[in-house]
Order: C-alpha cells, then structure tokens, then sequence
C-alpha cells in the first residue's frame, strides 16, 4: 500500500485523510460516501485508485430519471443474421465493474438508489428472474450534492448506515491547490502503474479481517456507539438531549473492521485505541441523527462526537 500512496502522489495531491479513508474502506471491503462540494477531485482519485490497482472503473451520474435498469442493465433481442431466430440476451449495465463512482446519488429517486444499495449488499443484482453476480472486488463510493436541495431525494438513514464510511473531502489548502492547478494543466500528466493486481487485492482483503483485535478495544468500540444512543444508560447528557438516533451495532463493527484496515495500512498486525479513534468521525457521522431540539440549539453531530470522543480519551 506504501507503492500505492507513492503512485497516487504524483497525480493527486493532498486530501490525505480522505485518501487513506478511501483505501481503508477498499481493504475492508466496505462502500464509501464521499461528501464535499464539487470540483475537489473526488472522481480523480477514484479513477486513479482504480488505474493503480487494475480494477475495472465506471462513472455513473445520477438524475432525476434515472431508473434500475439503467444501471443493472436488461435483455434485448437479437436476431441470428443466418438463421433468422431471436433471443435474448442480457446486456449488463454500469454496475457490472470493480470500481462504481456513483456521482450525486441523491438526485435520483428512492427506487434507483434501491437498487444499487442491494448491489452493494448482495454483491449481486436479479434482472428477469435470473440473479447474476457482480465482479469481485465490488467498491463503490457514492457523492452527494451538497449545495442543492430542491429536487433530491436525500438517502434515508437506514440506507445511510450501509455505507463503511463517511469521507469528508475539504477545500485544499493554499500551498496544495497551487500543486495540483500546476499540475492538471501542464502538457501531459504523469502516467500511472498498476501497484497491485486483483488477486493480490482479494489476498489482502481477507488478511484484513485477520488483523487482531484485542477485547479491550471491541468494548471500547461498543462503548463509543453506546455512548450516542439516548436511552442508554451510558449515553452521554448531550446525547440524550439532542438525538433522536444513536449509531446501531453495525457502526461497532464497522469501527473495528476500518480499524484493522487502518492498522493494516500502517503495517501492525493488531487493532489499536488510536485506530478507533482516528475513525470516530467516519464511521459515526453519517449514522447519529439529530432531533428538533438539536437543529433550533444550533447542535450539530460534529459537536456531540467530539464530546463522544473527549469522552473516551477521558476513560
């Protein structure tokens, strides 16, 4: 992964917690949310984590009528030139890839965004009565619009939990921004090498799962998640006043499964308390939702995470 990094370096600069948020949840086997507004490079660093990695990539932008099988795909009918018999034979959509940018998923209606959460799920997709498997790996990192509201459809929260992670991308600083403008508009930009082929990428998502996570550092992940949902005994006073949902259990998996990944990438063979904390805000941001005391108080989840985690390095 440090060949990874090194590669990725010469066409993308800066962003660097997104960066290794975004590889965390690749090595975990996770799905990402990318947030931030447009024109940050969030389809350029998917686009060259995919060169780099020679995976299969495809871009798909969301609008207001797009439907399932636009992006699963379907069956058409073909005629033989000799024979003159019809069949029909299935013509697979964008999903069929290794890496999915799904750009503006919340412009599209509930039914569509259905259907790619199943994918992401099942690593599958049924068309006709048949169910057909997608590549492996399957990643996607899905983008949201930010800036306008009027006519979305945001995705409910249940939905919002299936993704690993939250990845926020910022505006770069001045330093950064004058690299990367130097850069994208020189005559011709740095040619890519594959760091890794697909079997090796497989060989180390599983050893991923393998990383050891001691007990101390599991409890202390459920202790964080407990520590959201306002009817716990252990929630925090804030917690029960301005949420209306705490993070589930599967933000406690997901809090250690990204921590062994983030271990992973660092080259320990164990889960550490730093790793959990590191990840507080990805992992839990997208999945703590606020009540109308919360919105008319001026508290945002940003807040009462950094109480959960103050909170935690206090214990």
């Amino acid at each position: 992964m440090a060949d990874l990094r090194r590669e990725l370096s010469k066409v993308f600069v800066g962003q660097q917690g997104a960066v290794e948020q975004v590889l965390i949840a690749l090595l975990a086997g996770g799905h990402g949310l990318l947030t931030g507004v447009p024109g940050l490079g969030k389809t350029k660093l998917v686009k060259s984590i995919s060169a780099l990695l020679g995976l299969s990539f495809r871009r798909i932008q969301f609008t207001p009528d797009l439907m399932p099988a636009d992006i699963i795909g379907g069956d058409i009918l073909e005629e033989d030139p000799e024979t003159g018999k019809r069949s029909f034979r299935f013509q697979p959509g964008p999903l069929f890839t290794q890496m999915l940018l799904a750009d503006e998923i919340n412009r599209t209606p509930p039914k569509t965004q259905s259907a790619l959460l199943e994918a992401m799920g099942e690593r599958q997709v049924t068309s006709g009565g048949v169910t057909r498997p997608l590549p492996q790996p399957f990643f996607v990192l899905a983008t949201q619009n930010q800036l306008e509201l009027e006519g979305t459809y945001p995705l409910p929260e249940a939905q919002l939990d299936r993704f690993l992670l939250n990845v926020v991308m910022d505006y770069l600083s001045p330093a950064d921004e004058a690299k990367m403008v130097a850069a994208t508009t020189a005559a011709a930009e740095p040619q890519l090498s594959p760091v890794l082929d697909i079997q090796a990428l497989l060989e180390a998502q599983s050893l991923c799962r393998s990383i050891v996570a001691p007990e101390s550092v599991v409890q202390e992940a459920v202790r964080i998640c407990n520590a959201t949902r306002p009817n716990a005994a252990d929630a925090l006073k804030n917690c029960r006043e301005y949420v209306k949902w705490g993070a589930g259990s599967r933000a406690s998996q997901a809090l250690i499964l990204a921590g062994k990944a983030r271990a992973m990438l660092q080259g320990r063979g164990n889960v550490s308390r730093d790793d959990i904390q590191a990840l507080i805000l990805p992992v839990l941001r997208h999945r703590v939702i606020l009540n109308f005391k919360a919105a008319s108080a001026g508290v945002t989840v940003l807040d009462l995470l950094e109480e959960v985690k103050k909170a935690s390095l206090g214990r």
